[in-house]
């Protein structure tokens, strides 16, 4: 699996003229699950993104996590973060999990954040065209890949 996390002062998710999720302070987590991922890389993942400390405490140091400030969370799936463009003009997506893998593991994922965040987090709509709003705070992005745990 791999995120790209924003910290973000408010993000939302549009299909069509639907607003679908709609945050505060929080996190804006875009999900790509590859063809190899696991629940071990979802529950090291979840646990990964729930302690981070990228949050500013009362002196303006990143000491605190999405858990520490009672943030909220959008994931939204995104396969294209499994793109190889080492040959020719056009990626290629061949990393990247088909939807009758992608889609459990994703289910998974937004299930073991809410439940590691103790709290119900929002997503897009897999496999939707969606339009992504977010005002990146700091600005903070983190990108993860469980193939390099360290």
């Amino acid at each position: 699996m791999k995120v790209v996390i924003q910290r973000v002062s408010k993000a939302s998710v549009r299909i069509n003229e639907d607003t679908v999720a709609k945050i505060g302070k929080g996190l804006m987590i875009l999900l790509g699950v590859a063809n190899r991922d696991t629940q071990e890389d979802i529950n090291w993942l979840s646990k990964k993104i729930a302690s981070l400390r990228i949050f500013s405490d009362d002196n303006g140091l990143m000491n605190k996590s999405i858990v520490n400030i009672g943030g909220d969370v959008i994931v939204v799936s995104q396969f294209t973060l499994h793109s190889n463009t080492k040959k020719g003009a056009r990626p290629s997506f061949i990393k990247a999990a088909k939807p009758d893998v992608a889609i459990p593991l994703y289910e998974k994922f937004v299930s073991q954040l809410e439940n590691d965040m103790g709290k119900p987090i929002q997503t897009g709509r897999f496999g939707a065209d969606m339009k992504v709003d977010l005002v990146n705070d700091g600005p903070v992005t983190i990108v993860i890949d469980t193939e390099n745990k360290e």
